[in-house]
């Protein structure tokens, strides 16, 4: 899966917060790599019992929200259900779709990498980099990065890579998207984290600025019931 983060936005003081709780350990393997740690300290292995994940994506530019989609996705049934500007819209995910399920999906892509994206970088098919020491882009502070590249075919926008700023804990703090033309670059912070029966979630994020936030609300997960 790709993102389409500046086809559906345009312009997207690190306050970054970080949980109140202390983030559980990760039991880390000889051959587990870092990506796969900061997946797993968001809850990664929590995802598999989750049936159904609801949410609004809301994109807001100086003092107006230009953007809100509320998603329900059905992941035991493979239905994604779109309500914006009063109108519903849904699909099921496949391989081959029409012109207006594909509409809807780039939408869906988009949104939901911005909610889940420590775990997409464990569903896709990106190249990520080893980690190094580097100073982010916001706050100027000294953390962790990596570089995760997705391939230049494929996908709703192919050749896009973001530069992650994660902290001790493996939380992303900050992120840049690099469009694969060089012509786009944005930073923006991770922040306003919450445990949501396991499954970790920035709610916010802020431009240096301080002029766009892009935030969810209506966050809801579903978890299958045990027998």
């Amino acid at each position: 899966m790709k993102k389409i983060l500046y086809s559906m936005i345009l312009g997207i003081a690190l306050v970054s917060c970080k949980n109140e709780q202390k983030n559980e350990p990760v039991v880390e393997d000889a051959n587990t790599k870092e990506y796969q740690k900061i997946a797993e300290a968001n809850g990664f292995k929590e995802f598999d019992d989750v049936e159904k994940i609801g949410f609004t994506f809301n994109v807001k530019v100086g003092d107006s929200v230009r953007s809100k989609r509320h998603w329900v996705w059905n992941r035991k049934a493979g239905k994604i259900s779109l309500t914006e500007n009063d109108s519903v819209s849904s699909y099921v995910k496949k391989d081959s779709l029409g012109d207006s399920e594909k509409s809807i999906d780039s939408k869906f892509i988009n949104d939901s990498y911005w909610l889940l994206f420590p775990f997409q970088m464990e569903w896709s098919n990106a190249k990520i980099s080893d980690p190094k020491e580097a100073t982010a882009p916001i706050s100027g502070d000294q953390m962790k990065m990596l570089t995760v590249s997705f391939p230049s075919e494929g996908g709703y926008t192919p050749g896009d890579s973001y530069d992650i700023y994660y902290d001790d804990d493996l939380m992303i703090q900050e992120w840049v998207y690099k469009s694969a033309d060089g012509g786009r670059e944005m930073a923006t912070t991770w922040e306003d984290y919450k445990n949501y029966d396991g499954i970790k979630i920035a709610q916010s994020h802020k431009n240096k600025e301080g002029n766009f936030e892009l935030f969810f609300t209506d966050i809801e997960v579903t978890k299958s019931k045990s027998e």
